[in-house]
């Protein structure tokens, strides 16, 4: 084989190199239960299979976690204050939520969650910081 076919199949089994996230969540409106994020990557998966997440110990005011080792790409983010700490998010009977929660840009969606697209974000491989407030 030539080298260079040997060096492009080397190349395709090497992972792709990992990132670290640093996650800040403002507006924690008090210390109790967690803040939970999932991570996606791709608006077939938003919302429904997480590719990753973090957690922390809610604390008024802000909240700061890393994810480790996430392949660069990209990403959005899903966050909520479990305040009751019963690992869901808590809605009304119209099915609205009743904890704190946000997306990555901060995106607001029309009558719902946000589209990916709008809460899509790059994690180069140098990492990256993401600043969301909890509404």
């Amino acid at each position: 084989m030539s080298k260079l076919i040997l060096v492009l199949l080397f190349a395709a089994v090497l992972p792709a190199h990992a990132a670290d996230l640093t996650i800040r969540v403002d507006g924690v409106a008090n210390a109790e239960g967690n803040i939970k994020v999932a991570i996606f990557n791709s608006a077939d998966t938003f919302l429904a299979k997480p590719v990753g997440g973090a957690e922390a110990p809610a604390r008024e005011g802000s909240v700061q976690m890393t994810v480790k080792n996430l392949p660069a790409g990209e990403y959005a983010l899903a966050v909520y204050h479990d305040a009751n700490n019963n690992g869901k998010m808590d809605r009304n009977m119209m099915g609205m939520p009743t904890e704190d929660y946000a997306f990555s840009n901060n995106a607001l969606g029309k009558r719902g969650a946000p589209r990916y697209e709008d809460a899509r974000f790059a994690l180069p491989e140098a990492g990256a910081a993401a600043v969301v407030n909890l509404r």
